[in-house]
């Protein structure tokens, strides 16, 4: 059986629709239905039904997939043994990293280290989603939490502190509380989606619903929004900016634990290896998170 039909196979089922599973495999939408229907002729039968919501799978798709899913797991630890034995400071680097990491610090950080290490190349994936690292999806996760998943390996590189902020253009409308026991008689830009789980916005939810008046579900929109007057808003001090105007700490909600992390069978991989000693070694430099 050709591994790469099984791949098609494990991507339609994981995404559930044809624009997903060719969005995964890099290839057209018409590539993924002609390779999925020689496929199911070549086995002889149908591994899963064509619905108006999705594709689902047939009993038949069950089974294989059971059996897909075992053989994809042995392709990936071979492929992380295989790489893991690489010494030479050359090759791709894939790293994600939450937005305002990827704007604001990752261009400049990675400026030296182009410039030392022309032959290790990196790809950046913006998102603040976790990432399969088993198969590859990426080789570097930068992330914001208090406790980093047990199957990665890495370290915490720096503590990012919370604050509330605001804007001249608020200022000129509203002033500026100086204490957060003053947030109740101001206009606040709360949060939604994930977000809206992080310890700071649980508090604001708790206790200051009635003031928010905008929702958003990525930080940097937010900071956008306060930049832009609708309100006061409490951010991680990554978000510091000339535009907006950090009032004072929030004392209450916790502190973000910035992480550096890594599967286990590619930590000594050199070019990762480097990538990591960088990155932490500016990230532990920078004066303004």
């Amino acid at each position: 059986m050709d591994w790469n039909a099984l791949k098609l196979f494990l991507a339609i089922a994981d995404s559930g629709t044809l624009t997903g599973a060719a969005s995964t495999l890099e290839v057209s939408h018409s590539t993924i239905f002609r390779r999925l229907n020689s496929f199911e002729d070549e086995i002889g039968g149908r591994l899963f039904e064509r619905l108006s919501h999705g594709y689902e799978l047939t009993p038949m798709g069950e089974e294989l997939l059971v059996e897909a899913k075992k053989i994809a797991a042995s392709f990936d630890d071979m492929e992380r043994q295989i790489v893991g034995k690489d010494i030479q400071p050359k090759g791709t680097v894939k790293i994600t990293a939450p937005h305002n990491i990827a704007y604001r610090y990752l261009p400049r950080y990675l400026t030296e280290f182009n410039l030392i290490y022309p032959e290790i190349k990196i790809e950046l994936l913006v998102s603040n989603l976790e990432f399969n690292m088993t198969n590859r999806q990426a080789d570097i996760a930068i992330r914001a939490t208090p406790s980093p998943p047990e199957h990665l390996v890495g370290r915490m590189i720096r503590v990012i502190n919370w604050s509330v902020y605001a804007s001249e253009a608020y200022k000129e409308k509203n002033g500026y509380p100086i204490n957060i026991e003053q947030l109740n008689e101001h206009v606040l830009i709360g949060a939604t989606g994930r977000m809206k789980n992080l310890p700071a916005f649980i508090w604001l939810e708790k206790k200051l619903s009635a003031q928010i008046k905008i929702r958003c579900d990525e930080m940097v929109s937010m900071a956008a929004f306060v930049e832009q007057g609708h309100g006061l808003a409490i951010l991680p001090d990554d978000q510091q900016r000339p535009e907006i105007k950090k009032l004072f700490r929030f004392e209450t909600g916790e502190q973000s634990n910035l992480w550096l992390l890594t599967h286990p069978d590619l930590r000594n991989v050199e070019r990762i290896k480097l990538v990591m000693k960088h990155l932490t070694k500016a990230f532990a430099e920078e004066k303004v998170i």
